[in-house]
């Protein structure tokens, strides 16, 4: 399991030592953050001077261009304050004209490429939300050989057989192959149908779920896919009752079956967060 740090962007240094605390104590050991995720690496640097050791550190880069993704990486590197992240990723890489541009000469690949023979990296992988982005992962994989990829996985958006269907491709190629496969939005609900009320304190850009039952479910189908690590929510809030979920999933309790899902769906109002169309882009 990988912590995902989104929500540290808009908490105070304590809050994200506690939550900090709270991630060693429940053994995770891999910590995936962003340049873009706000003040999340400004709030981890603290933390790795002293348990730097402990953790697989990642991070991402939103630039497309050589010099801007390695500018991106040594910013990162400082606010981390580290002199190595073991993994880099290209953020998000859907868009034609990005992805054209990122693999172009004088392009973020070529620049991480270097960066990593540095040994500012050890890895380099790729990321992407929506319904396009595992036949991207596909495509890209075709151009270089990344060590991993990111994408949403949950019960809702596999029920989109052309979703489903692009989703195990890139799971046969990425297992062949052995890259990483590093599942998002398991614990994803809906996207908010309103905006925040007045005091509501939002973590993530989606509704998680939090009712016991069906978060159960929804980290035990992720676990239940042994090629996958499964993201947890960028809502930390929810964090004790994924490792709750995890701990009886690999103690013997089963994920759950398509029917329990389809239920979970119908009485908790799941929706997929993605739909080809205006919901592509967050």
């Amino acid at each position: 399991m990988i912590f995902g740090a989104a929500g540290l962007g808009s908490v105070t240094q304590d809050e994200a030592d506690a939550v900090l605390e709270n991630i060693l104590k429940a053994g995770i050991n891999h910590l995936d953050t962003a340049a873009s995720y706000g003040d999340a690496e400004l709030r981890m640097g603290p933390w790795m001077g002293e348990h730097r050791s402990k953790f697989f550190l990642a991070t991402k880069t939103g630039d497309r261009s050589g010099d801007a993704a390695r500018a991106s990486l040594e910013r990162s590197l400082e606010r981390l304050r580290v002199d190595q992240v073991d993994l880099i990723q290209l953020h998000n890489l859907v868009e034609e004209d990005e992805w054209e541009q990122a693999f172009a000469k004088g392009g973020a690949v070529e620049a991480l490429q270097r960066a990593r023979e540095e040994g500012l990296t050890r890895f380099i992988g790729v990321t992407g939300h929506g319904l396009r982005i595992p036949g991207m992962h596909l495509r890209s994989l075709e151009r270089f050989d990344f060590d991993s990829v990111l994408f949403p996985y949950n019960g809702a958006l596999l029920s989109d057989p052309g979703y489903r269907a692009d989703v195990e491709a890139l799971i046969e190629t990425c297992t062949e192959r052995r890259v990483a496969l590093q599942a998002i939005k398991a614990a994803a609900r809906r996207r908010f149908p309103s905006a925040p009320g007045e005091g509501e304190r939002r973590l993530s850009w989606y509704e998680p779920i939090t009712e016991t039952e069906p978060l159960e479910h929804a980290v035990r189908f992720a676990l239940g896919r042994s090629e996958l690590f499964l993201i947890t929510s960028s809502d930390w809030r929810i964090l004790p009752g994924i490792v709750r979920a995890a701990e009886g999933f690999f103690s013997g309790t089963p994920a759950p079956s398509e029917d329990a899902l389809r239920e979970d769906r119908a009485r908790h109002d799941i929706r997929p967060l993605f739909d080809g169309g205006t919901l592509e882009r967050i």
